[in-house]
């Protein structure tokens, strides 16, 4: 700006007989838009230079008229801007700060805090090309899970790592491992995993209390839904103590955890958590005749998973009470006009068949007897299979439980020591 400010006075010497008024000087107000960064030249009321002692003898003195010296001014200075670097003006640009409510800065908060803990878990299946015949390792799903230890423990849902060949986890800060099942219980929809990921990386959910909650409270969901990692969604809970069947076994899993928050496929296996940032269940299903979240979500809660993984992780298996048979479906039953569980089949080395249980057969000339149809468990009435697991959940292996049964036109009490499955024995 200097450099052609004495360009033009070298140009354009001063000289005494100047039409313009001296009194005055030319004021040249020069800005610059902050919010479009461009150059603004403002131009009010020119005048010449301030007179000097002398002419210069070098220069002949002009006689340039007024709206000449003018608008080579106003061309000199424009160029100069032109060349010059905008960003210092942009430097001058205070952004204002982002205003959030109390309430969006706690959610915020919230995320931040808790989205290290939330991991991605991706399951591989073994498949073999049909035409090349060879053996690829292709995903064949993918879910959420959440770190539950500094020991590398991971917790999700058991139908998302079901029938995986391999499985990897996928860290907050995108670094990837390979994962090992500790150990599932397919009943109630929980698995453990374990990655061997550097302490300084896993960050422990906080882990809260399911028994206190109630209906209205706000809850939180982080997840990966359609694989769009880490998402959250916000809702409250809608109701408790609900019922669902287990996905691969059809058990019923008691107190679950009904959110509107919305829960889409990918998010089964994530945290819910309350307003304190505290997990109190985990997101397992939704009701929903098109397979996304429509408003009804279901979530384990917290203090069903905490007894489960701590069996997982120190045994590596669940062990739970059976009776040791096969009922019919609760249709079947109500068409025969009672109420109760009918046997099916009771092996003779199960509990039931070494307790004495009568299963359903036919006889000689292919007629159906109908076997023993369980009216309660240590008093408790039981009206469906729901109701047996419930009772049974209630119980421990070795546990001598008193089992009612229509036998025919009357009523027996027998005797049951209840043992663990087989294939946990």
């Amino acid at each position: 700006m200097a450099t052609t400010c004495s360009l033009i006075s070298t140009l354009f010497p001063p000289f005494p007989s100047s039409p313009f008024p001296r009194n005055k000087p030319t004021t040249i107000h020069l800005s610059k838009s902050l919010h479009l960064h461009t150059p603004i030249l403002f131009l009010l009321r020119p005048s010449p230079p301030p007179p000097t002692s002398s002419p210069s003898p070098l220069l002949p003195q002009l006689a340039i008229p007024k709206s000449l010296l003018l608008l080579c001014t106003s061309l000199a200075l424009s160029f100069t801007l032109f060349l010059s670097n905008a960003d210092a003006a942009a430097a001058f640009v205070v952004a204002s700060p982002r205003r959030l409510q109390s309430d969006e800065l706690a959610t915020v908060r919230l995320f931040q805090e808790n989205t290290p803990s939330v991991v991605y878990i991706t399951n591989l299946a073994v498949k073999q090309d049909a035409f090349t015949l060879d053996v690829l390792e292709v995903p064949q799903g993918s879910g959420s899970g959440f770190v539950w230890d500094k020991e590398g423990h991971i917790v999700t849902n058991y139908h998302v790592i079901r029938g995986a060949s391999d499985l990897k986890v996928t860290l907050a800060d995108q670094s990837t491992y390979d994962a090992k099942v500790v150990g599932f219980d397919q009943d109630k929809d929980v698995a453990v995993l374990r990655v061997d990921a550097p302490k300084d990386k896993l960050r422990p959910i906080p882990i809260g209390i399911s028994a206190d909650l109630l209906v209205g409270q706000k809850v939180y969901a982080i997840g990966n839904p359609f694989g769009l990692d880490h998402t959250l969604t916000t809702g409250v809970i809608s109701g408790l103590r609900r019922e669902i069947s287990s996905a691969a076994t059809g058990r019923p899993i008691q107190d679950v955890i009904q959110t509107d928050a919305a829960i889409n496929p990918g998010n089964s296996g994530g945290p819910l958590l309350d307003s304190s940032g505290n997990l109190i269940g985990i997101n397992t299903a939704i009701y929903s005749p098109s397979g996304a979240s429509s408003g009804v979500g279901f979530s384990i809660p917290v203090d069903t998973v905490n007894g489960i993984v701590d069996q997982l992780v120190k045994f590596g298996k669940v062990t739970r009470p059976i009776l040791g048979i096969k009922f019919a479906p609760d249709q079947s039953v109500e068409q025969l006009g009672v109420s109760g569980v009918l046997v099916l089949d009771a092996p003779a080395n199960g509990p039931a068949g070494k307790a004495g249980l009568q299963p359903t057969k036919r006889d000689s000339y292919g007629r159906l007897i109908l076997g023993d149809i369980i009216t309660s468990v240590n008093g408790k009435k039981v009206t469906n299979g729901s109701d047996l697991y419930r009772i049974l959940d209630q119980c421990k292996v070795g546990d001598k439980v008193t089992v009612e049964v229509l036998r025919g036109d009357h009523k027996e009490k027998i005797p049951v020591i209840l043992e663990p499955k087989p294939d946990e024995s």
